[in-house]
């Protein structure tokens, strides 16, 4: 057993033999999906509406599979705007012209767009043009956020000839809150079968539990089973995680008083969604309270690190901020933990760690509205993540791309945008020494480049690039490669000693 791993990911249904509840809901999406073998319905989107965590999208996929369908995800972790929402559009006809078997029913490639109840803005749409630059990585087109992602969302479901499954948990999240939602309401269900997905039953959430206590080699009783169960309320994915959580340090056997103890830590709200849940977090000001909330809201305890860790920046000053980071950095710790295989309860203590920096690290009272947004850096592409940057880091450090995605690229744009204590766009000394141009700099710092502001920056930048001397990095690695390849100096023979004939003679 490795605890190293999302055991939501781990242990989720491959077929829809291996779900558990909402029947009738499985049984109308596969409905649906089979009257796309034959062509296309007269819907062509589903809404698949619930809480978090009662199997929405792994149904969706699990059908799809037993299908032998393609499935193309995006999610809060990937860019929604305009253009990625039409590049999942374009691959998923590449991949039927590609894979298709002429000889073999058709095959569809299913689009499944999950949290649609956070794609922000209105129905405007982005200009064709300034789509077709996107796709083509023009560095001159920059879509900030979710820009224009709704009104692509919809022409989706007007042009597509492939199934699109959209998922949420507050509908009136994708309708909008203002005056004008009945008319979005109105657009988007002209295309969509709406779909209500319950709670699972405590009877299968039993059958869960044990599945994967088995899968994992470890003992348990019926007991601990029923008290577990009765602290889940229907909610799959939160039982997982508890399940995960709790057997962290090296568990053999789950008891009823471990999982008592483990409940009784903070009792989850499991209608606790990431945004709503963020705020009420930063809100907080009793250090029970604060863990309470962070055990809610629907984050493995080392993405929650990421989100305080990124959002502080935005809504604490300097002093919260350094005050918060001492906390941040022991829940770092302790997510480092298990990946050395030591016992620390190293789910607990991040979870808590980073629930004390969101909350009671903070003196200064918040504005009446605060905004938690989505760690750019754990986003799968965004404007920060420009592949010029990538591959010039990648040949310079001798390192893969992912690499570079993965371990420089949140550092570096940490380092260059706003931000209290260490962020400064207009610290050019970083990017000067890695050759970076002043377009790469701007991309780093996450700034559009329509603002009159970041014009100004690129003109300082070059200005400052002109009067910078060869960059450090080059020099070193330069230095370090004509070392490698400098010949070994010659070594001069030593000289004959002459010897009598006395030692020729013993010796």
């Amino acid at each position: 057993m490795s605890g190293a791993f999302d055991w939501t990911e781990r242990h989720r249904p491959t077929s829809e033999h291996q779900l558990e509840g909402n029947e009738s809901q499985r049984r109308k999406i596969r409905d649906w999906l089979d009257g796309w073998v034959k062509g296309q319905p007269k819907k062509k989107g589903i809404l698949l509406v619930g809480p978090p965590g009662v199997g929405k999208t792994t149904v969706a996929r699990a059908i799809a599979q037993d299908m032998g369908w393609t499935v193309i995800e995006l999610n809060a972790s990937d860019t929604r705007n305009a253009v990625a929402i039409r590049k999942a559009a374009t691959q998923s006809s590449t991949h039927r012209s590609l894979f298709h078997d002429p000889s073999k029913p058709q095959q569809r490639t299913l689009i499944l767009l999950d949290e649609v109840d956070h794609i922000g803005g209105g129905l405007r749409a982005v200009s064709e043009d300034r789509i077709r630059k996107g796709i083509e990585d023009d560095e001159s087109v920059t879509l900030s956020g979710d820009s224009g992602g709704k009104a692509e969302l919809l022409r989706l479901l007007e042009a597509t000839k492939q199934p699109v499954i959209l998922a949420c948990n507050d509908i009136m999240g994708l309708w909008g809150r203002s005056s004008t939602w009945r008319n979005t309401k109105d657009r988007f269900t002209r295309h969509l079968i709406t779909i209500t997905f319950d709670r699972v039953s405590d009877e299968a959430l039993r059958r869960i539990a044990r599945r994967v206590l088995r899968e994992e080699d470890i003992d348990h009783t019926n007991d601990a089973i029923d008290v577990l169960v009765n602290g889940n309320h229907g909610d799959l994915r939160a039982l997982v995680r508890d399940l995960q959580v709790l057997s962290s340090g090296g568990l053999k056997k789950l008891n009823p008083e471990m999982v008592r103890e483990h409940l009784a830590a903070g009792v989850r709200d499991m209608t606790t969604e990431v945004f709503p849940g963020m705020e009420s977090l930063y809100r907080s000001e009793v250090a029970n309270d604060a863990v309470k909330i962070g055990r809610s809201i629907d984050k493995q305890p080392s993405d929650l690190m990421n989100w305080v860790h990124w959002n502080n920046a935005s809504l604490f000053d300097e002093v919260a901020m350094r005050r918060g980071s001492k906390a941040l950095i022991l829940a770092d710790r302790s997510v480092e933990s298990r990946y050395r295989d030591l016992a620390h309860h190293s789910s607990y203590w991040t979870l808590h760690l980073s629930s004390l920096s969101a909350s009671v690290a903070n003196n200064t009272p918040l504005p009446s509205r605060i905004y938690p947004s989505y760690p750019n850096y754990l986003r799968r592409s965004g404007s920060w993540a420009r592949p010029a940057i990538i591959n010039h880091l990648a040949d310079l450090s001798k390192t893969s791309k992912s690499t570079v995605r993965r371990e420089f690229m949140p550092l570096l744009s940490a380092l260059h945008q706003e931000n209290p204590v260490f962020g400064d766009p207009n610290r050019f000394e970083v990017s000067l020494a890695l050759g970076l141009s002043a377009d790469e700099h701007v991309a780093l710092c996450n700034l559009p480049v329509s603002r009159k502001s970041t014009k100004a920056l690129i003109q300082a930048y070059e200005l400052a690039e002109e009067k910078w001397k060869d960059p450090v990095i080059d020099s070193v690695l330069e230095e370090f490669h004509d070392e490698e390849l400098s010949p070994e100096p010659e070594v001069e023979p030593e000289p004959e000693v002459k010897r009598d004939s006395a030692q020729r003679t013993l010796f």
